[in-house]
């Protein structure tokens, strides 16, 4: 007997979807997006052996993720591909201390991630939403959560720690990590190439619309670039990164910003659209002369070249570096740049491999492995769906 997963990604201008069939292994059915949720939403489909391409417009104006759920339910409905589904799983951005694992979003487990929604503001409300939504839809199946925060619960305790009070540790204020799930494919696909030794010393590159590092050995997180929220570590889109804690203070008493207000400031309003004044994406400031979009641009690779610093730092050198997710994909100068920042390391790139999309990017004299990795958020819940036993 066969299972089909519904896997549901949600984010702040995008919602994710896919749909498995669950035999001994995952066999991809259906696969697409509804983009650009603030402006001109559009739905895609990507062809797969089950389903052909779509692509259609959702109207000129924004939608909520509420319709913008609605419309791949339609979808999916139209073409028969809800009937076989038994689990849902949704991608969660924070787990907290306690969700470390996939687990059954009951009520109790619903309430807990409730209370972490001020941790990841942008994200958290989004996720449970969808959870909601899909219990309306498909009520005889179960709902599954699986977290970013998840892969990174096993780093060493130092990694995780804050030089606060012991007792504000112990009551949860330590670094926990995200995009834990991207992470997780892309250590899964540094298995099949490497075997258990997973690339060894290795730095992922998360970079997209929120981005971060991830230092790896064997394909476990020792350290990463966000900590107790999404705010922590790179220039973002929009999301300020690393910042001093004294700049706080000083919006917070000097500047009388409230506490909303600062929060609207640093994730919405910093960044690459604050920096440049232009916008918060990459391809448009590239594409830009002006030299507030240039000098945006040389910030992002400035604070990724310098974390990889500090994450090779914490692993004791370098033997893979790998780009994933939108930038990392799909920006070969950025790619190149960070390289290049990165070549007193032993990293250099072939910058033909690196135009063309090749997986294996670095040159053959380069010490380091350059690798590009697609992101697959959603294969890695279906993988956790496929070993999820309900408890």
């Amino acid at each position: 007997m066969t299972d089909e997963f519904l896997v549901l990604n949600g984010g702040s201008s995008s919602l994710k979807f896919a749909v498995f069939q669950a035999r001994d292994e995952l066999h991809l059915l259906a696969r697409g997006s509804v983009s650009s949720i603030g402006e001109r939403p559009r739905l895609h489909v990507a062809p797969t052996a089950t389903t052909p391409p779509f692509d259609r417009s959702l109207g000129e104006q924004a939608i909520s993720i509420g319709k913008a759920f609605e419309a791949v339910a339609s979808y999916l409905a139209d073409r028969g591909l809800l009937r076989g589904v038994r689990r849902v799983g949704h991608r969660i951005v924070h787990g907290g201390r306690e969700f470390a694992r996939a687990t059954l979003l009951d009520e109790r487990t619903l309430a807990a991630l409730r209370r972490l929604e001020p941790l990841a503001p942008i994200h958290q409300a989004i996720n449970l939403e969808l959870v909601d939504l899909a219990n309306r839809l498909l009520p005889g199946a179960i709902q599954v959560g699986c977290f970013d925060t998840a892969f990174h619960a096993r780093q060493p305790e130092l990694a995780r720690l804050y030089g606060l009070p012991h007792e504000m540790s112990e009551q949860g204020i330590v670094s926990y990590g995200f995009h834990g799930l991207s992470y997780s494919h892309v250590a899964s696909q540094l298995r099949k190439r490497y075997g258990v030794a997973a690339g060894g010393r290795t730095i992922v590159a998360h970079l997209g619309s929120g981005a971060s590092l991830c230092a790896m050995k064997a394909g476990a997180s020792h350290a990463t670039t966000m900590g107790f929220s999404t705010l922590d570590g790179l220039v973002m889109s929009t999301r300020c990164g690393a910042i001093d804690p004294g700049v706080l203070l000083h919006l917070l008493q000097d500047r009388k910003l409230s506490s909303d207000e600062l929060a609207d400031l640093l994730y919405e309003r910093s960044g690459l659209l604050g920096v440049s004044g232009i916008s918060g994406n990459m391809q448009t400031l590239l594409a830009s002369k002006d030299p507030a979009a240039v000098r945006a641009v040389d910030l992002f690779v400035y604070r990724v070249g310098r974390e990889i610093g500090s994450l090779a730092a914490a692993i004791g050198g370098l033997d893979t570096l790998v780009f994933t997710a939108g930038i990392g994909e799909n920006a070969p100068v950025i790619r190149r740049r960070i390289c290049e920042a990165a070549a007193w390391l032993g990293v250099a790139m072939d910058d033909g491999l690196n135009c063309s999309g090749e997986d294996l990017v670095s040159a053959t004299n380069s010490r380091v492995d350059v690798l590009i990795i697609p992101a697959d958020e959603e294969r890695a819940v279906a993988t956790e769906l496929l070993s999820f036993e309900r408890v």
